[in-house]
């Protein structure tokens, strides 16, 4: 049986609705963030040497990092609906929205909560990190186009992954220029697979209600 470790209001809620998505049975361990600091409780250091989530624990093996949990995951039960072949064209649009995720798209977002705590002192900061926000918001916005998903009319784990940056985002109001974006949001949000997740990682402030 598969175990996940998941923290509220974190990137695991993804790995939570990819396992739906896949018909996977599995435990949930949850885990509270302390209500002042937003921080992950030092239960999750007896997981993690970090105390992060997701942490995925299967026959004896342990998975940290939510794309590797991804992609232990798709290699081990997809049945090709969720990533496309390896090697082709398409599949390696796969592995750039992939690696994409949290390698560009999450660190503007991560500046600007931490900078937030600084107040004025901050100033200084904001316009690069502004400006760093509409480039990668705007790069999205630009692939996604018409399109229902990244790859095309299909959900992939890419969409998965890129998930939580965009509604994290969407949170903080940065897609009112965006609709497409927040039109994504709400697909994602409508799947049955993602309402089930919900119901198994409890209360997520990133959902659109």
């Amino acid at each position: 049986m598969i175990t996940i470790h998941h923290l509220n209001d974190s990137r695991s809620q993804r790995i939570l609705w990819l396992l739906e998505e896949l018909r996977q049975e599995y435990n949930v361990i949850r885990y509270e963030r302390d209500a002042e600091t937003r921080l992950a409780p030092p239960a999750l250091l007896e997981v993690h040497p970090l105390g992060k989530s997701p942490v995925l624990e299967e026959e004896g093996l342990k998975v940290h990092e939510t794309g590797a949990i991804v992609e232990y995951l798709v290699e081990k039960y997809d049945d090709g609906t969720l990533a496309p072949e390896r090697g082709t064209t398409l599949g390696i649009r796969y592995s750039e929205w992939m690696h994409y995720a949290e390698g560009s798209a999450m660190l503007p977002l991560l500046l600007r909560l931490y900078t937030g705590r600084l107040g004025d002192a901050a100033a200084p900061l904001m316009p690069r990190i502004d400006g760093e926000t509409i480039n990668h918001f705007s790069y999205l916005s630009k692939s996604l186009g018409d399109n229902a998903f990244f790859l095309g009319d299909e959900l992939s784990a890419a969409d998965i992954m890129l998930s939580f940056p965009i509604e994290a985002a969407n949170m903080r109001g940065g897609l009112a220029q965006l609709p497409n974006l927040a039109e994504f949001v709400k697909r994602i949000q409508a799947r049955p697979a993602y309402k089930k997740a919900l119901e198994r990682g409890g209360d997520y402030s990133f959902f659109v209600k």
